[in-house]
């Protein structure tokens, strides 16, 4: 029986085609992995990216947008976070549309529009932003934020001509990781205002063109993402270990929020250092600290301690703190584990800081100096 040719069955074969790419090239030396650990965690990276792809794109519509949670303790891409629970949603700016949803015990909530990334691929940067001081909240917690249409005084995002999805950020600052509480609920919904028929039932061009969203959303995270030592990075980025840069805001950066600040460096450590970090937390409406591997992914916070807010951090009395990453527990209450990784990212996160932020100092120390207790 001969092969029926289909645009679905291109699009399926372009996406094994990619992930063959995936596998030869970027989970090897070309991105400069190291050995076997580096290529297990590149290729369990590409199956968290395939399952957001499948989850978050393969259905999108957005004339008629559902949201969906973005990362999750299972499911972990592009700087996740222990203490944030994200969605996003397609849109188009030929509709309007109302969002409803709930606080949900989160210290800081916002939207923000995304441009570029109608085809799967990364967003190319961000276009608005609307948070919780700009929207009315009842008293169970509830609100209804309307996307587009004509402008209104509060509670409205305006979606310009290159708008294609929408991310909302909810932070908490809890004893738990709020991503690993099951408990956490933000009952999001979207909806056009002006709904239109049913759409059409799939078929082959529609599910073809599915494809194709997955495999550019894992394709932008990976092929076309170069190797952080071979990339001029954004600002409030290091590429210098244990050295952090100043804190500062994003700009229109792709998928980040524009009343944050960032800060972020590369940690090495041999089998028997520790890094201390000396800092103070600002004036903010909340702030964490989070480790990533090399891929971006948040390390199990789940089942450990690799992530720390403010209300997980113990200061001193002046309100200053010391945080020690270290490969085992060294008996310090600000213990971060590295899960024994040699290397991997420091990201420090700070919404809506009022005033100077004070840069995080970093030291290599041997592990043995560590005082216990």
């Amino acid at each position: 029986m001969s092969e029926i040719d289909t645009a679905s069955r291109a699009a399926f074969r372009a996406l094994l085609d990619t992930l063959h790419d995936i596998d030869r090239r970027w989970a090897g030396a070309e991105w400069n992995l190291l050995g076997a650990a580096d290529v297990a965690a590149a290729h369990r990276t590409v199956m968290h990216l395939l399952e957001g792809g499948i989850a978050t794109c393969f259905e999108a519509d957005p004339a008629r947008p559902r949201f969906q949670r973005i990362v999750s303790p299972t499911r972990k891409f592009t700087g996740d976070n222990a203490d944030a629970i994200y969605h996003d949603a397609p849109v188009d700016p030929a509709y309007a549309y109302v969002v409803r949803g709930r606080i949900d015990g989160a210290v800081y909530v916002s939207l923000t529009v995304e441009c570029g990334a109608a085809d799967g691929g990364m967003a190319s940067r961000t276009d608005g932003v609307l948070n919780d001081g700009g929207f009315d909240v009842d008293a169970a917690g509830r609100f209804e934020i309307r996307l587009g249409g004509p402008p209104q005084p509060r509670g409205w995002l305006a979606l310009g001509p290159e708008a294609t999805r929408i991310t909302t950020r909810h932070y908490y600052e809890s004893a738990v990781p709020a991503a690993a509480d099951p408990m956490r609920n933000a009952a999001l919904e979207i909806e056009r205002l002006e709904p239109g028929p049913p759409p059409p039932p799939p078929d082959d061009a529609s599910i073809a063109r599915a494809i194709r969203r997955v495999d550019r959303f894992v394709r932008s995270r990976t092929l076309e993402q170069p190797p952080m030592v071979r990339s001029t990075p954004p600002p409030f980025v290091s590429l210098v270990p244990n050295q952090f840069p100043a804190p500062v805001p994003p700009g229109d950066f792709g998928m980040a929020a524009f009343d944050v600040a960032y800060a972020m460096a590369p940690w090495v450590l041999g089998p028997d250092e520790a890094l201390v970090v000396a800092g103070r937390w600002p004036r903010c409406r909340c702030a964490n600290v989070s480790l990533w591997n090399r891929f971006q992914q948040t390390l199990d916070y789940a089942s450990r301690p690799v992530s720390r807010n403010r209300v997980q951090t113990t200061c001193e009395p002046d309100g200053s703190f010391r945080m020690v990453l270290a490969h085992r527990d060294p008996g310090h209450p600000n213990w971060l584990d590295t899960e024994g990784l040699p290397y991997g990212a420091v990201f420090w996160r700070f919404m809506l800081p009022e005033g100077p932020i004070e840069t995080p100092r970093a030291e290599v120390v041997p592990f043995a100096s560590i005082a216990r207790g």
